[in-house]
């Protein structure tokens, strides 16, 4: 998506986007990408940033575990690689917001910004990047900067989020924010057929190479409706915004898309949603519920795969942050599953499930509400998918969308696979 508006222009000066230890929070849906490669409304997270900065270069700062995977991902890309430009480092938990972004880039040479005592944004002058020190896992650590001026900046809402399901939690608002810095109201560029309905269409967005069929109801009423590049939305379809449907992306007949989801690029999507997240080339294409969920890439649900996102007793619902049950403090909470995930029909999960990254759940009754990564089975018990299968079929899946699974994906894939059955023997 190429987007133009009003932005900050900064020269001779280069964003690094940076993880921090709160990164593993966010496991299983970190395995395989760094933290800010997470999707939150229209973009992901380090979108939001590039977005108002459009003549920057751009460097990451990762774990050294992804540095392989995420250099090959973006080869034009620095990757913990740093150079001797003057840098603008954005924590990469950073989220959408004008004002903040306004306050950093102004910022005085050798400065550092605090979010509530955490590092939310660096400036630092060419002759200092040797400062930079970095943890075992590979992580900037900012300990030789102590001699930077320090700012602390004050915001009534939530700037970064600590948990994944915080990204479920503010999806709706970032939409909101997101459709702000989008090209603009009130277009369609696609084709929209006769009998199809826009409600409050000054707040509809449908681009170019979209079709809506007759049947289908967009409303922005409670929310505006973004529609990317090449959707389909097939007949007697309702969505009810804020909602973003990603490039390419299939909409079945006859679905029901709510107020707070997104999908992005190159999914297939159906049956009953609302409040989720599809990161991208994920499906769930038949009937079933999906409520407060966050999927990765390459997820699959079968048919009439329903999740909970409400507890009997409307209190708050646990889920597991790097594998430790926590308290979300939500009270609508469904569902997070890892890249290449997979539920078989009629699979029923509880509220607050998470599921490993190459997890395949099926069977009847509810299977545990932690499945750990490579686990294969349900209600009945949990096995280890052996790796080379699970990798087969990875790469069958990845080649019906003609994208090879490069090397340096399948080591990580193999890496974590050995790290995680060890550490549970």
């Amino acid at each position: 998506m190429y987007f133009c508006h009003k932005s900050v222009i900064i020269h001779h000066m280069r964003i690094g986007f940076f993880e921090d230890s709160f990164c593993h929070n966010f496991q299983p849906l970190v395995r395989l990408r760094p933290v800010f490669d997470l999707r939150s409304g229209i973009f992901l997270l380090r979108e939001k940033t590039q977005i108002r900065f459009p003549h920057l270069s751009t460097s990451f700062f990762v774990r050294d575990i992804i540095q392989p995977l995420i250099a090959a991902q973006y080869p034009d890309i620095p990757v913990n690689n740093p150079v001797p430009d003057d840098y603008l480092l954005v924590n990469g938990r950073l989220l959408s917001n004008h004002s903040f972004f306004n306050f950093i880039s102004d910022l005085q040479d050798n400065t550092i910004v605090y979010i509530k005592n955490e590092i939310a944004a660096v400036r630092i002058k060419p002759g200092s990047v040797g400062l930079l020190r970095y943890d075992s896992e590979g992580l900037p650590s900012f300990e030789g900067c102590r001699g930077f001026k320090q700012l602390h900046y004050e915001s009534p809402g939530p700037l970064m989020v600590h948990y994944p399901w915080e990204l479920i939690s503010i999806n709706g608002s970032q939409i909101e924010a997101d459709f702000r810095i989008s090209p603009g109201a009130g277009f369609c560029d696609g084709l929209l057929e006769e009998g199809a309905y826009l409600l409050e269409s000054n707040k509809i967005y449908i681009a170019r190479g979209a079709r809506i069929f007759p049947g289908v109801v967009i409303s922005a009423e409670n929310g505006p409706v973004f529609i990317d590049e090449g959707v389909t939305v097939f007949p007697n379809t309702f969505i009810q915004g804020p909602v973003y449907i990603g490039a390419n992306c299939l909409v079945k007949a006859g679905s029901k898309i709510y107020g707070g989801t997104s999908a992005g690029p190159v999914c297939k999507i159906g049956g009953e949603i609302e409040g989720s997240i599809f990161h991208s080339f994920s499906n769930k294409q038949h009937d079933g519920f999906l409520g407060h969920a966050y999927l990765g890439q390459w997820v699959n649900l079968g048919a009439d795969t329903n999740n909970s996102d409400l507890k009997n007793n409307y209190g708050n619902v646990k889920s597991y942050a790097n594998g430790i049950e926590t308290d979300t403090g939500m009270q609508f909470m469904g569902l997070i599953l890892g890249d290449h995930a997979k539920t078989g029909i009629n699979t029923m999960l509880n509220t607050g499930t998470v599921g490993g990254i190459m997890s395949n759940i099926y069977g009847s009754g509810f299977p545990p509400k932690f499945i750990p990564d490579f686990s294969w089975g349900g209600a009945d018990g949990l096995a280890t998918y052996q790796i080379d299968k699970a990798i087969e079929t990875a790469k069958i899946v990845m080649a019906r969308r003609n994208i090879p699974m490069v090397p340096e994906m399948e080591s990580l894939i193999r890496h974590w696979f050995h790290v995680l059955n060890q550490a549970s023997e």
